[in-house]
C-alpha cells in the first residue's frame, strides 16, 4: 500500500493561522512605531525618544510578572551579564533610532534583515554551535547582499548616510540575541528583557537634563503611544511563538519591508532605489535559507517564546 499524505489537524491549522496573524500584526505595529520615531526625530533628540520608548515599553514586561513565578522571575546572580547585554542593547537601540531619523525606513529595514547572518556567525565562537558549509555560504551571500545595498566607495553609496550606523546597530542587535540564547540557560526571559530595558532607560535618562525638549501635547501623546506600540508589538510576537512554531511565523518578519516602503512613501515620498531592492532580495533569500537549515537541524516545539523578536528585522 502506497504512502498517503496526512492532512494537518484543524487545530494545528488554526494555531498556525493565529501565529501568522499575531506575528505579522506585531511586525506592522512595530513598523508604525518606527515611522513615529522617524517623524518625531525631526524635532526631538534621539535620546529623548529612546527614553520614552524604553520607559513606557516596560509596562508590558511588568504585566508579564503577574504570571507565576511573579517577581521571582527577576532574581539573578548574573548582574554583570545583564549589564553587558543592556549596554549592547543601548548600541542597537540608539543606532537604529538614529538610522530611522536619517534614512528611509525601507533602507534601514533592508540592512536590518542581515541580523540572521550576524547571529549565525556569532553563534559559533560564543555558543559553540556548529555551522555547516551551506549555512556559511548563505551568510556570505547575505553579506554580499548588504554590500549591494550600501555600495561602499561606489557612486551613489549610502554608506555615509546612516547605512554604517544601521549595520552597526544590526550587529549589536544580533549580539544581544546571541547573548540572550547564552544566558537563557540560567536566566528567565522576563529578567533578560527587564534588566536590559532598565539599562537603556538609565543611559537615556542621564542625558535628559542636557537634551530635553519640552514636547507639545500632541507630540507627548505620540511619544507615549510609540512606547505602548513597542510593548504591544513585542507581546503579539511573543504570543505568536506560543501558538505556532518559529519556522511558520518568522518568514513574516519580512513583511516589514512592505510596510517600510508604504509608510516611507506616504509620509516622506521615499522610494527605494534598484540596489536596495536587489540587495534586500538577496539578504531575505539568505535569511530564509538559514532559517530553513536551522529548522532542519533542530525543530523547536510550538510554544517556544521569543519576546525579543529573535529573527529577521530587529524589534525596535
Amino acid at each position: 500500500m502506497g504512502a498517503q499524505a496526512v492532512a494537518a489537524p484543524p487545530q494545528a491549522k488554526q494555531s498556525a493561522a493565529q501565529g501568522i496573524a499575531l506575528y505579522a500584526g506585531g511586525v506592522f505595529v512595530l513598523c508604525v512605531m518606527d515611522a513615529m520615531i522617524k517623524w518625531l526625530s525631526a524635532g526631538y533628540p534621539i535620546a529623548q525618544i529612546v527614553f520614552f520608548r524604553a520607559t513606557i515599553g516596560l509596562i508590558p514586561t511588568l504585566v508579564m510578572l503577574y504570571r507565576p513565578p511573579g517577581l521571582q522571575a527577576l532574581r539573578t546572580r548574573r548582574v554583570g551579564a545583564h549589564l553587558l547585554r543592556g549596554l549592547v542593547g543601548v548600541v542597537g537601540t540608539f543606532g537604529f533610532f538614529w538610522a530611522f531619523a536619517v534614512m528611509p525606513l525601507a533602507d534601514a529595514y533592508a540592512i536590518g534583515f542581515a541580523a540572521p547572518m550576524f547571529i549565525t556567525a556569532m553563534s559559533v565562537p560564543i555558543l559553540g554551535e556548529k555551522v555547516g558549509m551551506r549555512r556559511w555560504l548563505a551568510v556570505l551571500v547575505g553579506f554580499a547582499g548588504v554590500l549591494i545595498m550600501i555600495r561602499p566607495g561606489g557612486e551613489g553609496s549610502s554608506f555615509g548616510g546612516g547605512a554604517a550606523v544601521a549595520l552597526l546597530a544590526t550587529a549589536a542587535y544580533a549580539l544581544s540575541m546571541v547573548l540572550m540564547r547564552l544566558y537563557s540557560r540560567t536566566e528567565t526571559n522576563a529578567s533578560m528583557i527587564f534588566y536590559a530595558t532598565i539599562v537603556i532607560v538609565v543611559v537615556a535618562g542621564v542625558q535628559m537634563p542636557f537634551v530635553w525638549v519640552t514636547p507639545t501635547w500632541e507630540d507627548a501623546g505620540l511619544l507615549a503611544v510609540l512606547g505602548l506600540l513597542g510593548g504591544i508589538g513585542a507581546i503579539m510576537m511573543a504570543q505568536a511563538y506560543r501558538v505556532a512554531t518559529p519556522s511558520i511565523v518568522v518568514p513574516f518578519e519580512y513583511t516589514g519591508m512592505i510596510w517600510g516602503v508604504g509608510l516611507g512613501f506616504m509620509l516622506w515620498g521615499d522610494v527605494p532605489d534598484l540596489w536596495i531592492w536587489v540587495g534586500s532580495a538577496v539578504v531575505i533569500a539568505s535569511g530564509l535559507y538559514i532559517l530553513h537549515r536551522e529548522t532542519r537541524a533542530k525543530s523547536p516545539p510550538a510554544g517556544a517564546i521569543d519576546p525579543a523578536g529573535e529573527s529577521g528585522v530587529p524589534a525596535s
